[in-house]
């Protein structure tokens, strides 16, 4: 790792950003603030610790994904973001997990070298990515409904005789079934909407 004068630990949530620094040589890092999830005034905040290109952050990959990186490496910020599995553990005892101690502890090992950076995807791939995983997603809806929709039926001793499920026969008979009580009637349309709802989306997808 390059000579950078301020390491700075961040650990990041979805409404709160913890801070952490550590200095050049063996001193212990320290915890200066938590503020607002705010990059402008991340920003101002690491320019009290000088220049901003001799600012090395890094904070953990999670739901906040990657604008917080984008954002400080456009501002000259030399920026990595860490997977939580490669960050290195206390060998005994029990961890104590808090926001302070995290980033701390993120602000030290930056500086030691021990942090390996995940490879940050630009926007065109990160938008694929997130096209898979909607892709996914409305897939594992489509199958769940369907397997709640077929025990459902099977309960109440209504098997379809047709060679093929699924098929425009097959669900114009799930449809055309009756049940005595609304409740059930209820059950069986919002899970035909539910279904129907999923494989729209994947169409769409």
């Amino acid at each position: 790792m390059s000579k950078i004068a301020k390491c700075v630990g961040l650990d990041v949530h979805k409404d709160s950003i913890s801070i952490a620094v550590a200095e050049e040589g063996r001193s212990e890092a320290r915890f200066l603030k938590r503020i607002p999830y705010d990059g402008s005034r991340l920003l101002r905040v690491l320019g009290t610790l000088g220049a901003l290109g001799d600012v090395h952050c890094a904070y953990e990959a999670g739901p906040t994904g990657y604008g917080l990186h984008r954002l400080l490496t456009a501002k000259g910020v030399r920026c990595e973001v860490v997977a939580p599995s490669e960050i290195p553990q206390p060998k005994r005892g029990k961890r104590v997990k808090t926001d302070r101690i995290d980033a701390i502890g993120l602000a030290h090992h930056l500086r030691s070298g021990n942090l390996t950076p995940v490879r940050v995807p630009n926007e065109d791939i990160e938008a694929m990515r997130d096209l898979v995983r909607a892709r996914e997603d409305a897939k594992e809806v489509e199958k769940a409904a369907k397997h709640r929709l077929s025990k459902f039926l099977l309960r109440h001793e209504l098997r379809y005789s047709g060679a093929t499920n699924w098929t425009k026969m097959h669900l114009e008979w799930i449809r055309s079934q009756r049940f005595a009580h609304e409740a059930q009637e209820h059950v069986l349309r919002r899970s035909c909407c539910t279904r129907r709802s999923a494989a729209r989306l994947l169409r769409l997808l």
